[in-house]
């Protein structure tokens, strides 16, 4: 069984217990062959009961057949017909623009993209899913993976603890080239401030045609949404180190506001054409909510 204590480094016990209740919902992308604790939402299929199979270390307690136990003394887990994995992508942008603000540990968008991301692999491992996990930065990817049942979830909080947020890249490029992939198709999950010169739609786009069902979560800070400096100043990419003078008033800060507004806006449209869920969050909303409500709502989660 998987040590407790890193998991709880991100995850207090009750926060633990909730998310082992919640499974990883995809519609339209194909399952795979291997017995999970998913339910096939395919027509026609069956989810009545199919077998026994002995205990083993790491198993949802639910599935226990406490009336089995009582006779035989010897714990047994159900197994219904048709019950099948998911592939899950968890793509985290780690260019140094998600590692912003610097100086607020718990509004750093890096921080954040970590914490949720290692809720949705506790999530997906917890429902037998094969999770892979990819941090994409400096035109180069690093990945994890794949992985399946809940003992990986200590290898997976490490890696995620070590993971550092730096360079640039186009997300575009990186999309495509994760598309290229001989990856089985999946549920795949980008979480990213979409902060990205050449944009991401041909990327996305690119990643359906290979198969995926795509889910974008876009994080930015509340300084990033609502600025709150005014005056003469020089801005500074953290990327590109690109700089721009300029005067900040109230007029100019009210038409960023409605730029931005505007950009999220055009961004759900797109989304929703093409049946990809889309998120748009700031940073100063928990993690927690976020998980347990909001991409509930949504129906990513249930």
């Amino acid at each position: 069984m998987a040590d407790p204590t890193l998991e709880q480094h991100l995850f207090d016990e009750l926060t633990l217990r909730k998310l082992e209740q919640l499974t990883l919902v995809a519609d339209r992308v194909r399952a795979g062959i291997l017995k999970g604790d998913r339910r096939s939402r395919k027509r026609g299929s069956s989810v009545e009961f199919a077998d026994y199979r002995d205990y083993a270390q790491g198993d949802d307690l639910r599935r226990l057949d406490w009336n089995v136990y009582a006779r035989l003394e010897r714990p047994f887990i159900k197994l219904l017909e048709e019950e099948e994995d998911l592939a899950v992508h968890l793509l985290i942008d780690g260019t140094l623009s998600m590692d912003w603000p610097s100086d607020s540990y718990d509004l750093n968008k890096f921080v954040y993209a970590r914490r949720l991301a290692a809720a949705l692999t506790f999530i997906g491992l917890g429902a037998g899913d094969q999770v892979r996990l990819t941090v994409l930065s400096a035109g180069h990817e690093t990945a994890w993976g794949p992985y399946r049942g809940r003992r990986s979830a200590v290898r997976v909080m490490q890696l995620l603890e070590s993971a550092m947020a730096g360079g640039t890249t186009d997300l575009n490029l990186a999309l495509k080239r994760y598309g290229l992939k001989s990856l089985r198709p999946g549920l795949l999950i980008l979480i990213s401030d979409l902060l990205s010169p050449n944009g991401f739609k041909a990327g996305i786009s690119n990643l359906q045609a290979n198969g995926h069902e795509i889910s974008i979560v876009q994080l930015l800070s509340p300084d990033e949404t609502t600025p709150a400096i005014k005056g003469e100043m020089k801005l500074v990419d953290v990327e590109t180190g690109d700089e721009a003078e300029l005067s900040l008033d109230n007029a100019t800060v009210e038409r960023y506001r409605r730029r931005l507004y505007s950009w999220r806006q055009e961004t759900a449209a797109y989304c929703a054409k093409r049946a990809i869920h889309y998120i748009p969050v700031t940073t100063n909303m928990s993690w927690h909510e976020l998980v347990m409500r909001t991409m509930r709502v949504q129906g990513m989660l249930r």
